[in-house]
């Protein structure tokens, strides 16, 4: 099998998790600068097998798109551009910082290492990755 790859995209910093090869389990796999996700991403499917990969969608609490709805947007755009055979899957990335930032919180982890936002963007596309397999599953 393949495995399934999520982006939490930002301005700044990017989060990347990936499944393993059975869709079983999602992991954090690292944080990296946004300038250097097309990048990143050529390298890594030269090397591993992946089927789908999901990208996050902002929205605000009333469903309507986030501020940062269209920078995530030409993200896609760059990206279905690299890579147009790579089917891509939009996900609802509501809370995931927050779920991210309690999840440190609940594992012990210190106030210095909770501050750490390249590890919250890692974790969040964690989060969206699992949410995304545990409704697959059912």
């Amino acid at each position: 099998m393949s495995r399934i790859l999520a982006i939490d995209y930002g301005q700044k910093r990017t989060g990347i998790a990936v499944t393993d090869e059975m869709q079983i389990i999602a992991s954090g796999l690292t944080t990296i600068p946004s300038a250097t996700a097309i990048d990143f991403l050529k390298d890594y499917f030269s090397k591993e097998k992946v089927e789908a990969v999901l990208i996050g969608e902002p929205k605000q609490m009333n469903g309507e798109p986030s501020e940062s709805a269209s920078i995530i947007k030409g993200f896609v755009t760059h990206f279905t551009n690299h890579f147009p055979d790579m089917k891509v899957i939009r996900v609802d990335e509501r809370f995931t910082s927050k779920m991210a930032f309690q999840s440190m919180i609940d594992s012990g982890m210190k106030k210095k290492q909770r501050q750490n936002k390249a590890l919250i963007d890692e974790i969040s596309a964690t989060i969206m990755l699992q949410d995304y397999l545990t409704r697959k599953m059912f």
